[in-house]
């Protein structure tokens, strides 16, 4: 036996070390799940600032698709609503945890 009963789950666009390596404590620790939701968040924020331009370019009649506006709204209140729930999610399951007694 190699001491390794459970193998880590990789993700393939998370930038991630091989299984082999560890990695420290600290800054440059981030766990798999923390970089999700940093990107999650990051994709929420980018939604965001494009409905605002979005809507600039509308206010101001530079904005020839109006359709455009309707899809990247759609589009942001989608990342949110994915964002919340994962939230939640992520709660319930660390709930769960501290409620498992050893």
């Amino acid at each position: 036996m190699d001491g390794q009963f459970i193998v880590p789950i990789q993700f393939g666009t998370l930038n991630q070390k091989p299984a082999g390596q560890t990695e420290a404590a600290g800054k440059e620790g981030v766990s798999v799940f923390g970089q999700m939701f940093n990107q999650m968040i990051d994709t929420v924020k980018q939604t965001e600032q494009t409905v605002s331009e979005k809507e600039y370019l509308l206010a101001t009649g530079q904005l020839d698709k109006p359709h455009e506006l309707t899809a990247a709204v759609a589009e942001a209140q989608l990342s949110i609503e994915l964002l919340a729930q994962v939230r939640t999610k992520a709660l319930d399951a660390y709930n769960e945890l501290m409620r498992i007694s050893l």
